[in-house]
């Protein structure tokens, strides 16, 4: 079932991401009014899918009124139900640790992605870029704390294994695509 670790270093490395974003994108009279949110966004949001409207949160306190101060590893994303079309993570989910033991144990990782899940319109995408074991950007940073592999995603968040629903996990993804850039992994998950 499970892949050697090579497969991540044979995966498709892309080189030029504009043309991945572009495959992914609706079409400008579909994109009317079209939110994006960008995860652990720091002072500038990025917005990959050229959506209309942009908002970020971050740990920080930003003086943007479209990025709002949330601890995501604690917080519910600060959105209503199926109020975002597109939400990013680069660089964000490996610092969000996958179980919190105080006051009580909480999965961090995977309240993360019910949340996301909750958030994004049916039909949203998710894109996570993060670094993939086993190169040493996974594991460089002290602060990352949720190491992240080519089956993480496909095993216990997707609309096939589910495996994700033993810790808690209430949502469904289909994968729409995984790619090595570099030393990450670009992850797009379609909300079903």
């Amino acid at each position: 079932m499970f892949r050697s670790l090579s497969h991540i270093v044979d995966m498709d490395e892309v080189k030029d991401l504009e043309p991945f974003y572009s495959k992914f994108r609706a079409s400008p009279s579909d994109n009317v009014n079209s939110k994006t949110l960008d995860l652990g966004c720091g002072g500038v949001p990025r917005n990959p899918f050229q959506a209309d409207l942009l908002y970020g949160i971050d740990i920080r306190d930003s003086a943007n009124p479209n990025i709002a101060r949330a601890d995501l590893a604690q917080e519910r994303i600060p959105h209503g139900d199926a109020s975002m079309d597109y939400i990013t993570a680069f660089d964000f989910i490996e610092h969000v640790p996958r179980v919190v033991y105080l006051p009580q144990i909480r999965y961090s990782f995977i309240e993360l992605m019910n949340e996301v899940y909750r958030v994004l319109t049916p039909g949203g995408l998710f894109l996570a870029q993060t670094p993939v074991y086993p190169f040493s950007a996974c594991f460089t940073d002290p602060t990352h704390v949720n190491p992240i592999t080519s089956e993480t995603f496909s095993q216990y968040f997707d609309d096939q294994c589910q495996w994700g629903r033993m810790y808690g996990f209430n949502g469904a993804f289909k994968i729409e695509s995984q790619v090595r850039h570099s030393t990450h992994l670009i992850s797009l998950l379609r909300k079903v």
